[in-house]
């Protein structure tokens, strides 16, 4: 399992952005973030909802227990939009999206 600070780095790698544009993005002084990500510090969770934002992942995902691959805010967007369907449309939608995935699948075989 990560720390904070191991998947505030992760995340910061996978957009290719600096500690000190990673601060500049989140509005906090970048050598903090070299703090943070050593868990050498905690962030408030005003700062730590800031990092969440700029690196465009979910609060829950940062300060979470779980390794779950990341989801990006408009992953999470588009899974509270097709919650939000009459039940009916939301069950052809996953059953296309299932369908896909599994073409994907054996697609990459």
């Amino acid at each position: 399992m990560r720390t904070f600070g191991q998947k505030v780095a992760y995340c910061r790698k996978d957009k290719k952005i600096s500690q000190a544009e990673l601060g500049k993005l989140a509005a906090i002084i970048g050598d903090i973030i070299g703090k943070y990500e050593r868990d050498e510090m905690k962030p408030s969770i005003d700062t730590a909802k800031k990092l969440a934002d700029a690196l465009e992942v979910s609060l829950d995902y940062l300060v979470g227990d779980g390794d779950l691959k990341v989801l990006d805010k408009k992953t999470l967007q588009r899974l509270e939009d097709i919650d939000k369907l009459p039940d009916i449309d939301r069950q052809n939608i996953l059953y296309t999206l299932d369908n896909l995935i599994k073409a994907a699948k054996l697609k990459a075989i």
